[in-house]
C-alpha cells in the first residue's frame, strides 16, 4: 500500500477548510466580525488566512505597530476552534512606505518607475524594502509564532512580476558574472558576436527591454532565471525572519497555475515546507468542462510533484470570480466537485478567496462564502457548508495519503521561456502547453496517476517518462534520460526535442549524444512548419492520423520505423519510431499529432507496461478517475465534470466513503458531482 506523509500543519493535522479573511475591512463594524465567526462555524470552516493585505493596519506609520485588533481576531477564532494561517504582508505595501522610499517601487522594462498603486509593485532587490519587510515579519513572529492557533506561515502572496531598476541591474550583472566568470564565456554562451553585440565590460549587461536588447536569447533566458532567483532570495529573507522566532511553524507561499510561467516554481521546492497554489478555472465555458478540468488536474499534479508529497489548495472561488472576461456562476454542485478534484490529486485542503465579500474596490463582485447579504441564506453558503461536512468525513481517510505515480511528464518552465523567443520554425502556435495536455489526457481520464516534473527532477521509480517538445536540454537531462532508458525505463519524446542547450545555442553535428541520438536511434535533418490549413498524415496500428504544425525529417540509425509520412516531399520518412537502448525503449514522434493519436498510443503502452489504474473499466465521457493511497487502502475519486448523469461499470464491489453504500457492478454519478470509493471488504 501507499504511505502517509507527515502533516502539512502539525498543530492541526486535518483537512483544512477555510480561506482568506480580511477583517481589517470591517473594523468599524464589530457586529459583522462577531457574526462572521458564527457563520464560519456553521459552514464548518476550521481555518482562516489572515493578514495578507494588512500592512497598513498593522503598521500605520513607520515603526508604529497596531496589533491589538489582530490579537482579538486570532484569539476569538481559536476560542471557536478556528485556526489561523498567518500571512506576511509584503504583497501590498502601505502608502507611507512608498512615499518615504520611492526606490521600493518597481521600474518597467522601458526604465519608467511605477507610481504607487496595485499590489506586487515592489522591488525584491531594494535593501530598504527588505529591511522594512524583515522588521514587520519579525514583529509579527514575536507576537504570534507561539500562539496555539497559528498553524502555518503564508509568505507574501502570489509572487510575480519583475523590476528593472538600477538596483536590479546591478544584482543581475553580479549574478551573470558569478555564473559565467569571464566575458569570453558570457559572449560564447549568449552568442553575442551576432550583430556585433559583443560585451566588453560587465557594466554593459542590462535586462531585456523593448527599447534595448531582446534578440540575444541567452540574455532573455538568464534574465528570467535571475527573476526567479531574486524572488526566491527575497522570499528567503521573509522565511528567515519568521523561522528565527519559531522554526516549527511550517511556511508556504501561494503559487498560481502552471500557465503563469513568469517564475520557475520548481526552484521553490527546497525553500518551502509545503507547496500551495490558487486555482481559478473558467468552468461552464463554450469549449467544455472536461478540457478545463484537465488543465486544473495538470497543475494539481505539478504542485504535488514539486515536493513529491501532498500540497494545499490555498485559494479557489466559492462561485464566480470578478476578473475573468466572462465571470460565470458555478452551477449547483460544481463548487464541491472542484475542491474534491484538488483533493483527488493530492491536496489536503479546500480554501477560498474570500470568506466575506468586499464592499468596495476591485474585488467587490468576487464571490465569497459570506456574500453581501451577510447571511447563511445563499446557495453558495450552503454548498460551502456541505463541502466542509464532507471534508470532515474524508479527513481521517484521505489526509496525508500518497499519490504514487508510475508515469512522469516533463514540463520545464525554462523550456517554455526558450520556446517563446526561439524565432522559428513556427512563430505562431508553438503550443507547448497544448502538447503537454495532449500527452496527459489519456492518463488523467483513465485514473493513471501522473507526475508533472521538470528537467531537474529524479526520474527513478517511474516506468514511463514523457518529454513533449523539450526543445531546451539543461540540468544534465541527457544523462538522466539515457540512464533511465538504459536501466529499463520507457521514454517518449516528440518533435522539436533536444534542439538547443541551456543558453539556447543549437547543438551541432548529426547523431550526437548531446541530442540523445543514441537513445532515440535517429537524427533530425530539418523541420517543416505547416500553416494551420495544412496537414500531413500517418497510419499506425491500422488507423490513420492527422499531423499538423511541425514535421521533422529524421534519419534512422538504429531505430525501428513504426509509421511514416504519407504526403509531401518527405513522404516515406519516419513519423513514429522505436529504439531499444540498454534494458529500455525510447519512442520518438517526429510530428505534431492530434490528441486522438496520443490516447490510442498510450492506451497500448499502458497495457504493455501494466500501468496501475484507479479502476479497470471504460470511463464515460466527462468523467475522470483519480486515486490516492494510504497505508491501509486505495481511495478512488470518480468525478463527473459534465451536467448529465454518468454510469461507471465497476471491476469489483466498492464502498462509498461518504454514504457507506456498497456498489457491486456499477456506480451512477450525477452531473457536476463525485463519489469517493474504496474496494469493499
Amino acid at each position: 500500500m501507499g504511505r502517509n506523509f507527515s502533516p502539512a500543519t502539525p498543530k492541526f493535522p486535518h483537512m483544512l477548510h477555510g480561506g482568506d479573511y480580511n477583517p481589517e475591512q470591517w473594523m468599524d463594524s464589530p457586529e459583522i466580525l462577531e457574526e462572521d465567526i458564527r457563520l464560519f462555524k456553521e459552514a464548518h470552516i476550521n481555518c482562516v488566512s489572515l493578514g495578507i493585505f494588512s500592512w497598513a493596519n498593522l503598521e500605520p506609520q513607520k515603526d508604529v505597530y497596531r496589533f491589538e485588533w489582530m490579537d482579538k481576531i486570532i484569539d476569538k477564532l481559536y476560542e471557536n476552534g478556528i485556526y489561523t494561517v498567518l500571512a506576511t504582508p509584503s504583497g501590498a505595501r502601505p502608502q507611507w512606505l512608498a512615499q518615504e522610499y520611492p526606490e521600493v517601487l518597481r521600474v518597467r522594462p522601458d526604465g519608467t518607475r511605477n507610481l504607487y498603486g496595485e499590489r506586487h509593485n515592489h522591488c525584491y532587490t531594494s535593501p530598504v524594502y527588505r529591511e522594512r519587510v524583515t522588521k514587520i515579519d519579525t514583529a509579527l513572529a514575536k507576537r504570534y509564532a507561539n500562539h496555539p492557533g497559528v498553524i502555518l506561515w503564508h509568505i507574501s502572496n502570489e509572487f510575480g512580476g519583475e523590476c528593472h531598476c538600477e538596483l536590479c541591474q546591478q544584482a543581475f550583472r553580479q549574478w551573470v558574472q558569478e555564473k559565467y566568470g569571464t566575458l569570453d564565456a558570457l559572449n560564447h554562451a549568449w552568442w553575442s558576436h551576432f550583430w556585433s553585440h559583443t560585451y566588453t565590460d560587465w557594466s554593459q549587461v542590462h535586462s531585456p527591454s523593448p527599447i534595448g536588447e531582446t534578440s540575444i536569447h541567452g540574455l532573455n533566458l538568464d534574465w528570467r532565471r535571475f527573476v526567479t532567483h531574486q524572488t526566491i532570495d527575497f522570499m528567503k529573507t521573509e522565511i528567515a525572519a519568521v523561522k528565527a522566532v519559531n522554526p516549527d511553524i511550517p511556511v508556504t507561499t501561494n503559487m498560481m497555475t502552471m500557465y503563469t510561467y513568469e517564475l520557475n516554481y520548481f526552484k521553490f521546492r527546497d525553500a518551502l515546507d509545503v507547496i500551495s497554489w490558487d486555482n481559478y478555472p473558467e468552468w461552464h465555458n463554450p469549449w467544455g468542462n472536461e478540457e478545463v478540468a484537465k488543465d486544473c488536474a495538470m497543475t494539481h499534479d505539478m504542485m504535488r510533484s514539486i515536493q513529491k508529497k501532498p500540497f494545499l489548495l490555498m485559494e479557489c472561488t466559492p462561485s464566480a470570480t470578478n476578473w475573468q472576461s466572462v465571470s460565470k456562476l458555478k452551477k449547483p454542485r460544481m463548487h464541491e466537485l472542484s475542491v474534491i478534484q484538488a483533493i483527488a490529486h493530492g491536496a489536503d485542503s479546500g480554501q477560498y478567496f474570500q470568506l466575506r465579500q468586499s464592499r468596495g474596490s476591485c474585488e467587490k463582485f468576487h464571490s465569497a462564502v459570506i456574500s453581501h447579504t451577510g447571511t447563511a441564506n445563499t446557495r453558495t453558503f450552503r454548498e460551502v457548508t456541505q463541502t466542509g461536512v464532507d471534508l470532515e468525513k474524508l479527513s481521517d481517510r484521505v489526509y496525508g495519503s500518497d499519490s504514487p505515480a508510475q508515469v512522469a511528464i516533463i514540463f520545464d518552465t525554462e523550456n517554455k521561456w526558450a520556446l517563446d523567443c526561439c524565432r522559428g520554425p513556427r512563430n505562431a502556435g508553438l503550443d507547448y502547453f497544448g502538447n503537454i495536455r495532449k500527452n496527459y489526457s489519456y492518463f488523467w481520464k483513465n485514473g493513471i496517476t501522473t507526475d508533472i516534473v521538470d528537467s531537474e527532477s529524479d526520474f527513478s521509480g517511474y516506468k514511463l517518462v514523457i518529454a513533449p517538445m523539450l526543445y531546451l536540454f539543461r540540468a544534465g537531462i541527457q544523462d538522466k534520460l539515457r540512464r533511465f532508458v538504459e536501466q529499463g525505463g520507457t521514454l517518449v519524446t516528440t518533435c522539436f526535442t533536444g534542439v538547443v542547450n541551456e543558453t539556447d545555442l543549437c547543438f551541432l553535428g548529426e547523431a550526437t549524444g548531446e541530442k540523445l541520438s543514441d537513445v532515440l536511434g535517429l537524427w533530425v535533418e530539418e523541420t517543416d512548419s505547416l500553416y494551420d490549413c495544412e496537414s500531413n498524415h500517418t497510419t499506425w496500428n491500422n488507423k490513420r492520423y492527422r499531423l499538423t504544425e511541425l514535421c521533422e525529417v529524421c534519419h534512422p540509425t538504429t531505430c525501428e520505423v513504426l509509421s511514416v509520412y504519407e504526403e509531401d516531399f518527405y513522404a516515406g520518412a519516419p513519423v513514429l519510431t522505436k529504439n531499444r537502448f540498454g534494458k529500455g525503449t525510447a519512442y520518438h514522434l517526429c510530428a505534431t499529432a492530434d490528441e486522438e493519436f496520443f490516447c490510442d498510443f498510450y492506451q497500448k503502452l499502458a497495457s504493455q507496461l501494466h500501468l496501475e489504474r484507479a479502476v479497470e473499466t471504460e470511463v464515460p465521457k466527462g468523467v475522470s478517475l483519480t486515486w490516492r493511497e494510504s497505508e491501509r487502502e486505495k481511495l478512488i475519486f470518480v468525478q463527473n465534470f459534465e451536467g448529465d448523469t454518468a454510469t461507471l461499470e465497476l471491476d469489483q464491489p466498492y464502498t462509498d466513503l461518504l454514504t457507506g453504500k456498497t456498489y457491486d457492478k456499477s456506480l451512477t454519478v450525477d452531473g457536476y458531482s463525485f463519489a469517493v470509493i474504496t474496494p469493499a471488504e
